[in-house]
């Protein structure tokens, strides 16, 4: 993107797909390609840079939108300050202070950065539990049928890691904390890299 600059103000934004018209001159749109950066700063267009350093990761932020402004007689934009997104689990109210309530009379509730992260894990500890429903099942109906042991350990295994993931969540004091339990980080070495983060991993099903 570029912008033209007039009076250490940006007057107009350009795509950069297409030529300009500046006062009775027209430019085509290959000043956009073929000319160089001095080139366009001469008739007051330049490529507006964007600085990320307020901007943070969406999946646990909001971010808010980029304003523009000229500085050092460049264009920049720039991020304000990101809001962390909703931890915990909050009660929707009325103007008035009163509990709202859907249609059905029940609280209304918007589910926080937690309750999503832990539905998540929930949903893959079923996703993983179910392919192996019907040896239970089976052990049910015929008498003389057995659960494999490895079976048998693995549903359970998987049943305390949901746990102790669900656990780990609950106790993140904050937005950065519960973000850090889904951040890979080399426990190994740089030959031998692993990847682990600190949330752990389902265990894997092995016959």
């Amino acid at each position: 993107m570029f912008a033209l600059i007039d009076n250490q103000q940006i007057t107009k934004f350009y795509s950069g797909n297409r030529g300009v018209t500046l006062g009775d001159i027209q430019y085509p749109k290959s000043i956009f390609t073929l000319w160089s950066e001095a080139e366009r700063n001469t008739i007051g267009i330049f490529e507006v840079t964007v600085n990320t350093t307020n901007k943070k990761d969406e999946q646990w932020y909001i971010n808010t939108n980029v304003s523009y402004g000229v500085e050092s007689n460049k264009a920049v934009g720039s991020y304000g300050t990101a809001t962390p997104k909703l931890l915990e689990d909050r009660n929707e109210t009325n103007e008035d202070g009163s509990p709202m309530l859907d249609d059905k009379g029940n609280q209304v509730v918007t589910k926080g950065l937690k309750s999503q992260k832990k539905d998540i894990i929930k949903q893959q500890a079923s996703g993983l539990l179910t392919p192996t429903d019907w040896y239970i099942i089976k052990a049910t109906d015929v008498e003389s049928y057995s659960v494999p042991s490895a079976v048998t350990t693995f549903r359970s295994d998987v049943r305390t890691k949901s746990n102790t993931m669900e656990t780990a969540i609950d106790n993140a004091s904050d937005v950065d904390a519960l973000a850090t339990l889904y951040q890979y980080v080399n426990t190994g070495t740089e030959e031998n890299p692993v990847m682990e983060r600190p949330l752990g991993e389902f265990p894997t099903l092995e016959i």
